[in-house]
């Protein structure tokens, strides 16, 4: 008796995931150091000095102020008035608030001295002036 061998080729019901992990991959490096820049927010020439950096227990508000005197809080343009209310806001969800004011070299510095003012008026206690190191 012999059997006889049919060469049938049957399709594979399997996929092949190896470039879609790559893929997945390569989007995750990406992410990871393209993070830092999202964070950091917008382009500003901050002021040279030395400070020691701050506890990560929890994330800051930021507050930017680019050399045409826009003022950002976080990603969002704002108005100084609506900045007062939005930080009151922020420190009525979260009573150990921390502010980082990142002011360019080029902005007036009354500017970044009113905001300060505001923030402690509105009882802000922890406030940081972002710096760049030397």
């Amino acid at each position: 008796m012999s059997r006889r061998h049919r060469s049938t080729i049957r399709p594979k019901a399997e996929m092949n995931l190896t470039s879609m992990m790559d893929l997945t991959f390569l989007l995750l490096i990406t992410f990871i150091i393209t993070f830092p820049l999202i964070e950091q927010g917008f382009d500003v020439s901050l002021p040279k000095g030395k400070a020691p950096p701050l506890e990560a227990d929890q994330k800051p508000a930021v507050v930017t102020i680019d050399k045409e005197g826009r003022i950002f809080l976080g990603q969002d343009l704002i108005s100084t008035e609506a900045l007062a209310g939005q930080l009151k806001t922020l420190l009525a969800d979260n009573a150990e608030l921390k502010l980082i004011i990142r002011g360019d070299t080029d902005v007036n510095y009354g500017k970044v001295v009113d905001i300060a003012r505001s923030a402690n008026e509105l009882g802000i206690k922890k406030l940081a002036l972002a710096t760049q190191e030397p």
